[in-house]
């Protein structure tokens, strides 16, 4: 097995399958890299140098070829949570971005000089070599219910190794087309539906579907045969038929999934759901899929786990860098678990009040907090 640093090494030594789409009906592998080239030769410029650039990007080609770049030596990208103008502002606020990367009109902030994406022509080579798979790639605003983002670093060995473990432990493919039902910009949908493709060889659709019927029909016409969804899709697919007969597996993740929604989709569709569990910081730590008979989670290969004190505590290659971690490398997590046979283990709840919805992290007792601010409001209690 390669580790990450040859991995990477042969991703920018140039597609292994130039003509084969990346976009399924659109953009090829070659093409990507084609706009690869284009940013890296924008990038080269004195005044990136040690520069933070906004990714104001839903293009999953356009933010391939950015990661490309970026890979093989262009600065560190910036990933807002959201594309308004509350959000870029106050990510600018905190980074002092001045250059932002744009496949659209975005509300950047005033002044901001714009870099849009070069030509689609074909490339046979990647842009330059790798930087070092422990550099600072990426870092991610995560938005919640505090309006404070979270910021978190990634390497490029974080994303694109746990990349290519997800392609090696879900077996994905130049044969795969994947559908996913959650824009790129958010970790998940940047790991299923960019990055994860771009490894294996995978053809992605461009669209990203939120209602049931769009869902269905998506996958029909472009015979999909993977699916990224999380668990509100899955609550409004409750009860309706969408998978083609091509489709032979789905994903869910950021959130935890209803089990009847599980049983209910995978009975219709008979095809099971792979439940991802980790967190933008931690990445991917265990699955699961109810529809083979698991119950309990158990972790991917390349992750090591042990509990203290009912909490679990993960060693992983893909932990972003300011994490803290103990001697050991072990990280302890917010959640507590139980082991369930040598190993799997359960998830029994959070230490806080922190829970997510629709993928957002929701304090439970800042919520509280503000409801009591409501004139008339003595106390209230919140649950999830």
């Amino acid at each position: 097995m390669l580790n990450n640093s040859q991995n990477i090494q042969t991703l920018l030594v140039g597609p292994k399958f130039p003509d084969r789409e990346f976009i399924r009906s659109g953009a090829t592998f070659g093409e990507v890299y084609a706009m690869a080239a284009g940013f890296r030769a924008a990038f080269s410029g004195p005044e990136y140098e040690g520069a933070s650039l906004c990714l104001a990007v839903d293009d999953r080609a356009v933010m391939a070829a950015v990661l490309l770049a970026a890979l093989a030596g262009g600065p560190t990208l910036l990933l807002p949570y959201a594309f308004s103008a509350q959000a870029l502002a106050r990510m600018q606020q905190l980074t002092g971005f001045t250059t932002a990367i744009a496949d659209g009109d975005r509300a950047l902030p005033p002044g901001t000089t714009i870099i849009r994406p070069p030509a689609r022509t074909v490339a046979a080579h990647a842009p330059c070599a790798p930087i070092s798979p422990q550099a600072e790639l990426l870092r991610i605003f995560t938005g919640g219910s505090t309006g404070t983002p979270q910021i978190w670093s990634k390497t490029g060995g974080n994303l694109f190794g746990e990349g290519f473990s997800l392609a090696r432990h879900f077996a994905v493919t130049e044969k795969d087309c994947l559908v996913a039902t959650v824009p790129p910009y958010h970790i998940y949908g940047l790991l299923f539906s960019v990055i994860l493709p771009l490894v294996s060889g995978a053809s992605v659709v461009m669209a990203t579907p939120s209602f049931p019927g769009e869902i269905g029909e998506v996958i029909r016409e472009q015979g999909a045969t993977l699916l990224a969804g999380i668990p509100p899709h899955y609550r409004a697919l409750r009860g309706k038929t969408v998978a083609a007969s091509s489709l032979r597996l789905a994903f869910s993740s950021a959130g935890m999934l209803d089990v009847e929604d599980n049983e209910g989709f995978s009975r219709l569709n008979k095809v099971g759901i792979a439940e991802v569990y980790g967190s933008t910081e931690t990445g991917g730590i265990a699955t699961r899929n109810r529809h083979l008979g698991e119950t309990s989670f158990t972790a991917f290969p390349t992750v090591a786990w042990q509990i203290k004190e009912e909490r679990l505590c993960v060693r992983s290659p893909f932990l972003s860098p300011e994490l803290p971690v103990a001697d050991d490398g072990f990280f302890t997590t917010g959640d507590r678990v139980e082991r369930s046979g040598p190993s799997q283990f359960i998830l029994k709840g959070r230490v806080d009040g922190v829970t997510k919805v629709g993928g957002k992290r929701v304090d439970l007792e800042e919520v509280r907090g503000v409801i009591k601010k409501v004139p008339k409001v003595s106390d209230c209690v919140v649950m999830a």
